[in-house]
């Protein structure tokens, strides 16, 4: 047990606060502050709307093409870097890929690690990662004057750490999941009040999802909840969807299941989440059933691929919607959810949640009840769905593009990557349009029967993929899209081609600016407005992470990871030649290693370059 540490502020905070008042609800208090302060980013998404909006201005559509590097920082490893780093205090927190390595800068001297954090984990875990050895973020908790701050990670290896977020000690350790199985974590931790919320991977290898709540002090469990099973498993509360009995209620998490397949069955979240104070309820969504093959599991295969919205402190169920009932295309419905307050079209202020899905279609529900408020296609050529019909939710699939048993299905649109996937989008309140990085890749695919074996892969199909019908199939481009969305009319305001996946998201800003990284190396700025592309800078390798921005003494900076990876760069990282390798990636991606290579680290951009080193005396070797 490492040694804890007060936090002076926090510590001052809670002289001054009545004595009645809960340490862990303060807590919660200072992290929600910080989230909305400029000079911080201190959690995924920035905030729990999880919109990825900042409302700094220094930085605008009128000055951004003078920005430059201000510093870098090489993590040292090869492997993809997804999701962003933490600012919280004057320090950033970067995270890597396996075997997990965390660093804290300080800010005034980014050139010297403060602290950093090197777990020894079990190698195994590399053989049963899915789609390269990637994390997708920290998690930072402020401390209550007895515990110290504390910075939360995940291990591939199915351990979750929390770390004296001052000296980087060892707080306390425990064990999520089982990589013997195949269950492993590459998720990034989730705070809200005084647990870490905590998610699984390993649906391709028949894992059973779950969602775990951790004491944030202790690493004690507080609920586990399961997306296959028993009710009692599922968690579901009383009232679970009374708003909307038609997405079912009771029983059906073993019911839609053939005899015990839902143990099974997948329904892992390895996604992001977001949380509302007003409802107290943490959204997230569960992913593919397992296997791929849908022949092997038939029914509707409750509760994968499903929209939840859960009492944070208890963990119950209080509403789930299921997007894609009995999924065929591996659809795994774990992307971002972000919170907004628009009016409907009837004029109605709603607090809404809109999700972008795998599926190839945008959802907006009503996150205090689940109702369905729209669901248009991400794009015009989304083919395995003629339309979602909002009476019932359920998706009007095309028989064409279904997937059944001795039957090679041709052209299915979107892809099994979907065209949306891990990416960390942005929602702009003030012109209620979200900024959405896509994937434009369809696929063919040919289903096969095959055991389930503990701790190997459980998929049943075979896939071939390539650029869908915008792109250029024959050069293997035009895999991607940035788009500007709005979840009211299911209009797009404007929509970009690019040469590869968006695949890390996107960070929009008051400057009228949308920010974004690409998988052939480039940071780029459109217009918020138009889409116009401002500015870009080359990165030292491609980008599978999202931008995230904040304030040090005065200037806006603006960061991203470099470190080409995840599952469209699997090709490159293990050097695959089979196009159907990589479950597919490496015959859509054969031309990504022409334009990239691996290697991990984090650049930071200010105006001009301005940053800590302007000062040729800061970080110098003094004698004296």
């Amino acid at each position: 047990m490492g040694k804890f540490v007060n936090s002076v502020s926090v510590a001052a905070l809670l002289a001054l606060a009545p004595l009645a008042v809960p340490h862990a609800a303060l807590a919660n208090d200072k992290l929600d502050e910080l989230s909305k302060s400029d000079e911080n980013w201190v959690m995924p998404g920035k905030n729990y709307d999880s919109d990825n909006y900042s409302k700094l201005t220094q930085i605008n559509e009128k000055n951004v093409k003078n920005l430059k590097v201000s510093w870098q920082f090489s993590t040292g490893l090869l492997n993809g870097h997804e999701g962003a780093p933490l600012v919280v205090d004057g320090k950033m927190f970067v995270h890597t890929s396996f075997p997990n390595n965390t660093f804290a800068l300080g800010l005034d001297d980014p050139g010297k690690i403060l602290w950093q954090d090197k777990p020894k984990q079990n190698p195994a875990a590399r053989s049963v990662a899915c789609c390269d050895l990637v994390n997708r973020g920290l998690a930072y908790w402020p401390g209550d004057g007895k515990t110290p701050p504390l910075i939360l990670k995940t291990l591939l290896d199915g351990h979750v750490a929390a770390l004296n977020a001052q000296t980087g000690e060892t707080v306390w350790k425990i064990e999520n999941s089982d990589i013997k199985v195949g269950s492993t974590l590459t998720i990034a931790p989730y705070v809200v009040k005084d647990k870490v919320i905590i998610g699984s991977s390993g649906a391709e290898l028949g894992v059973r999802g779950y969602l775990t709540a951790y004491d944030v002090k202790t690493g004690e469990q507080k609920w586990r909840a399961y997306a296959t099973g028993p009710d009692s498993d599922l968690l579901l509360a009383k009232d679970f969807n009374i708003h909307n009995a038609h997405y079912g209620q009771k029983g059906l998490g073993t019911s839609t299941w053939e005899g015990d397949a839902w143990k099974i069955g997948g329904g892992t979240n390895w996604g992001w989440y977001a949380y509302d104070p007003g409802t107290n309820l943490i959204y997230f969504g569960t992913g593919n059933p397992a296997p791929w093959n849908e022949t092997m599991r038939p029914g509707d295969n409750k509760w994968t691929m499903t929209i939840f919205g859960r009492d944070a402190d208890t963990g119950e169920a209080k509403f789930g919607y299921q997007k894609t009932p009995h999924d065929e295309w591996d659809y795994a419905g774990v992307n971002v959810m972000m919170l907004s307050t628009q009016k409907d079209l009837a004029g109605k202020e709603r607090k809404l949640l809109t999700h972008p899905d795998r599926n190839g279609i945008v959802y907006t529900l009503d996150r205090t009840n689940g109702d369905l408020v729209s669901a248009h296609k991400i794009d015009d050529t989304v083919n395995v769905f003629k339309t979602v019909d909002l009476k019932s939710g359920l998706p009007v699939r095309d028989p064409e593009y279904g997937t059944r048993m001795d039957h090679l299905a041709k052209d299915i649109c979107p892809s099994a990557m979907g065209y949306h996937n891990q990416g960390h989008d942005s929602y702009d309140p003030n012109r209620k349009l979200f900024f959405m990085g896509i994937n434009h890749i369809c696929m063919d695919w040919e289903p096969f029967m095959l055991p389930y074996r503990a701790g190997q892969f459980f998929v049943g199909a075979t896939l071939n993929m390539y650029p869908g019908p915008k792109g250029d199939r024959q050069n293997a481009e035009g895999l991607g899209q940035i788009k500007a969305y709005d979840a009211i009319t299911g209009k797009f305001k404007w929509e970009k081609m690019e040469r590869f996946a968006v695949w890390g998201g996107t960070m929009a800003t008051a400057g009228n600016l949308v920010f974004y990284g690409t998988l052939d190396g480039y940071i780029k700025a459109r217009h918020s407005d138009t889409g116009e592309l401002l500015w870009k800078s080359k990165l030292p390798s491609g980008a599978i992470g999202y931008p995230m921005t904040y304030t040090h003494k005065g200037t806006q900076y603006v960061a991203i990871y470099y470190g080409v990876g995840g599952w469209p760069g699997v090709g490159l990282v293990f050097d695959l030649q089979d196009p159907t390798a990589g479950l597919g990636a490496v015959g859509a991606f054969k031309k990504l290693a022409n334009y990239t290579q691996m290697g991990g680290g984090v650049t930071v951009f200010s105006l001009d370059g301005k940053g800590p080193y302007d000062d040729p005396n800061v970080g110098e070797y003094s004698a004296n």
